[in-house]
Formats: C-alpha cells, sequence, structure tokens
C-alpha cells in the first residue's frame, strides 16, 4: 500500500469524491467568475516572489482559459503542467488525478498552485502533506479555498426552510474550515514561512435561485457523503427563497451571497530560510522598545 494511499483509507469521509468529480465535469463558461477572481489574486501573490520556478503543477483546469497564460506572463515560471480528477477538463498532455492521491515523487516540484481544489477533499491535512513532500526544498505552495464564512446564508436559509417543513435538516453546505483551522494544517503539514489570509467576495442575486444555478455550474454542488439524496420538493425550496429573500435583501431587493476565499503561502523547508530566533537570545529589552515599565509577577 502506498503512502498517500494509506493516509487516505485513514482519514474521515465526509465529501464523495465521485460526486465532487460529476460536479467538476459539468461546470461551464461564464459561471467563474469566482474562479477567475480567485486566480487572479494568486497570480499577483506570484509575481511578488523574487525567484523562478523550473517546474510548476497546476492542480484544477476549471480557472478560465486565460489563466495559465497569465501564470506564464509573471515570467516566473519555465515549465507548467497540468492535473484534474475530471476527465473531461484534462488538457491533452497533463494528467487525470486525484487532489487526495497525487501521482509526483517527493522533491520533484518546485511550485503548487491549487484554486478552489482542496476544501472538499476528505483528508485535507494528508493532502496538504503530499504537496509540501511533492516540492524540492525552497519550493512554493500557493492556493485559494473556500473558508467558513462561505455561503452562511444559504446555509441557514435552507436549514430554518428544512426545519420548518420536516422538523429536522440534512447538510446541504459545504463543511469549510477557517482561517485559525488553515493555519494550524499548514504548519502540521510542515511548510516554512507558512502565510494565511482571507477576503469574502459579495455576491448578489435576483434570488436564491440564481445563486443555487451559479453554484451548479461553477462545480460546487452539494458533494456530502451523507446528504440527503431525494428530491426535497418545491415547498422545500420555495420556503427556503421566500427566508433568503427576507434575511439577506439588499435595498434594490437582490440577495447577497458571501464567499470567503482563503488564501494559502508556503514554503518547503530549506537551510537557506529564515529561522525564529531561540528564546533568551533578543537584544533589547521589550519594555524599552515600546518605551514603558516593565513588571515583574512573582510567577
Amino acid at each position: 500500500m502506498t503512502r498517500a494511499k494509506a493516509m487516505a483509507e485513514n482519514s474521515i469521509v465526509i465529501f464523495d469524491r465521485e460526486r465532487v468529480r460529476h460536479n467538476r465535469n459539468r461546470a461551464l463558461p461564464g459561471h467563474d467568475f469566482l474562479l477567475e477572481w480567485a486566480g487572479k489574486q494568486i497570480t499577483d501573490r506570484l509575481r511578488d516572489v523574487t525567484k523562478n520556478f523550473p517546474l510548476a503543477l497546476q492542480m484544477g483546469f476549471r480557472t478560465p482559459q486565460g489563466f495559465a497564460d497569465d501564470l506564464a506572463a509573471t515570467g516566473k515560471i519555465e515549465t507548467l503542467i497540468g492535473m484534474d480528477m475530471a476527465e473531461k477538463l484534462v488538457k491533452p498532455g497533463n494528467i487525470c488525478a486525484d487532489e487526495e492521491l497525487l501521482p509526483f515523487r517527493d522533491q520533484s516540484l518546485d511550485l503548487v498552485i491549487n484554486v478552489m481544489g482542496l476544501h472538499s477533499t476528505n483528508d485535507l491535512p494528508g493532502a496538504l502533506i503530499q504537496i509540501r513532500r511533492a516540492l524540492k526544498p525552497d519550493g512554493l505552495f500557493l492556493a485559494a479555498l473556500l473558508g467558513g464564512e462561505s455561503l452562511m446564508e444559504l446555509r441557514q436559509s435552507l436549514m430554518q426552510a428544512e426545519i420548518e417543513i420536516k422538523g429536522g435538516a440534512s447538510p446541504r453546505v459545504f463543511p469549510f474550515a477557517d482561517k485559525p483551522q488553515m493555519g494550524a494544517l499548514m504548519q502540521r503539514a510542515g511548510f516554512a514561512l507558512p502565510v494565511v489570509d482571507s477576503e469574502i467576495v459579495t455576491v448578489t442575486y435576483p434570488d436564491m435561485f440564481g445563486l443555487l444555478k451559479d453554484l451548479r455550474f461553477m462545480g460546487e454542488g452539494n458533494a456530502i457523503l451523507k446528504r440527503d439524496k431525494k428530491y426535497p420538493g418545491r415547498d422545500f425550496f420555495r420556503k427556503a427563497s421566500e427566508l433568503y429573500a427576507k434575511n439577506f435583501s439588499e435595498d434594490d431587493g437582490r440577495v447577497r451571497a458571501s464567499f470567503e476565499m482563503i488564501f494559502l503561502i508556503g514554503w518547503a523547508p530549506h537551510d537557506s530560510q529564515q529561522k525564529p530566533l531561540s528564546p533568551g537570545s533578543a537584544k533589547t529589552r521589550l519594555a524599552d522598545a515600546l518605551d514603558t515599565v516593565e513588571i515583574k509577577t512573582k510567577m
């Protein structure tokens, strides 16, 4: 059994990965505004890096057609290869593979980029560890994934509607990780100098159904393994839409949807990188730097 397969089998299964693949296969142009925005943020971060990367991996092809060209325009990448688990999106000469089972040798890549592919992995810690191991020393990892504040309006509306109609609720919106959790996972995976930040993008729609259509053709439909696979009925969706409009409408009558995008930056460890100072090595007292008086305790 390979190390990656062992990690996958030992993980908790939250997402139906076959459903994730199906969702990505039906992604359509015209519904990729969020992927386009996240891709531009990643490209801007790459431009700020004062280093070139001989071999880079782009994980995921749902990004707009020009994303690979934008990466090339940074002048930072010599060779770019691509990978996706959705066979309909895989371009000739690239790789069809799952983010949970990377087909790369240790220390074989200089740069790994992932845009909106990691938030639906069952073993996110394991996926991050595999990425870090695939990077050469001082290799860079850049990623964007949906965070905990995403779709809070939709989650609340669907849950409230189902409780009112059926007396209970099933999971219908992804359980997204938050910033502190992602920071801890980056450290746990062994990345050096990790940076985690986020931005919330607010989008408005005529109604809830416009949002659901965008999510479907963005490739972000419900893929939770324990989701209720039965059609909940028109009354359920009508009620959820009414609640959405009641609680989350703008002045013009449109409804808002929040997407939190978490950005990850991390390096594979290398001796040339900055190291934290050891305790007690400071040459200046903090009290002096703050121009204040140090108060000692008996502890």
